[in-house]
């Protein structure tokens, strides 16, 4: 069993901290490895490596510690830091780095929503993320297209054990109805859109401008505090070009005071997809 840990209280000063939680430095060094490696560092944000350091140091460190510090720093921070700079030097996609932010933000046990599954790529990596033991996780993910549904589908049945299979509920419908599927009070953690057309489809079917900012105000809704909409936006093909523009407006205006937005955009590849990340307080 993982021991409970308060990284923001001082157990000398917090009476409350010191009957109810363990302060990580009293622990033996393999039980605190045991308690970083079970947090599944894959998916923890560099916002979990600072109170850990600093519940650390609350107390005298002993030698040993300095090990502890550099396994949480290689493995939480280096993972996203190596796959960014992939993607600056042209080694990685921009979907890559939009599903190794998703590991940063996403937990076993999530409710997550692809909003336009295609190929199943997004929907696969989703369901990894959130699969847990005890089947709390859940992926709803849609498209109108059968043959879209079809590949996630078998893709999801090839790459997934059948409990992990279980936790995917797929939706023949546009995505500007997600609010209906999501569980009356349920939180949202993801909320993932791949804009375009099908990669080996009908080029002539493809989101919309319109249903895509009716898709986003509906994804605004249901998302939870702390969670995150990611949207990877194709702007080489007609009309492209104008839905990115429609996403940035609508990013742009969203209040300052409850949301963080921002691209990732290669400035002289025009054609490249483009991510934009839209961060709830």
């Amino acid at each position: 069993m993982v021991p409970k840990f308060a990284p923001f209280s001082d157990p000398q000063n917090d009476s409350t901290a010191q009957s109810q939680t363990l302060p990580l430095h009293s622990l033996p060094l393999t039980l605190t490895l045991n308690t970083i490696i079970n947090l599944d560092a894959r998916r923890c944000s560099s916002f979990l490596f600072l109170p850990l350091l600093r519940s650390l140091l609350i107390a005298p460190i002993r030698p040993q510690f300095s090990l502890v510090f550099d396994l949480i720093y290689r493995i939480i921070l280096l993972g996203l830091d190596e796959m960014m700079t992939g993607f600056i030097f042209g080694k990685k996609k921009a979907t890559e780095v939009a599903h190794s932010v998703w590991m940063n933000v996403v937990w076993k046990g999530d409710l997550v929503v692809d909003a336009t599954c295609g190929n199943g790529h997004d929907t696969l990596a989703m369901a990894r993320l959130v699969a847990d033991d005890a089947g709390r996780g859940r992926v709803i993910a849609m498209d109108l297209q059968k043959s879209a549904l079809e590949s996630t589908s078998s893709l999801l049945d090839r790459s997934l054990t059948s409990h992990q299979r279980g936790l995917v509920e797929l939706y023949a419908m546009c995505h500007t109805k997600m609010e209906d599927l999501v569980p009356s009070g349920a939180s949202v953690r993801l909320v993932a859109f791949n804009l375009g057309y099908l990669p080996g489809g009908d080029k002539k079917i493809k989101t919309e401008s319109e249903t895509t900012l009716l898709a986003l105000e509906a994804a605004k809704k249901i998302l939870a505090r702390g969670g995150l909409i990611s949207i990877l936006a194709y702007v080489g093909h007609f009309g492209g070009r104008e839905e990115f523009e429609k996403v940035r407006s609508f990013a742009a205006e969203l209040p300052v005071d409850n949301w963080v937005c921002c691209t990732l955009q290669m400035l002289n590849r025009p054609s490249a997809p483009v991510l934009v990340l839209l961060s709830k307080k």
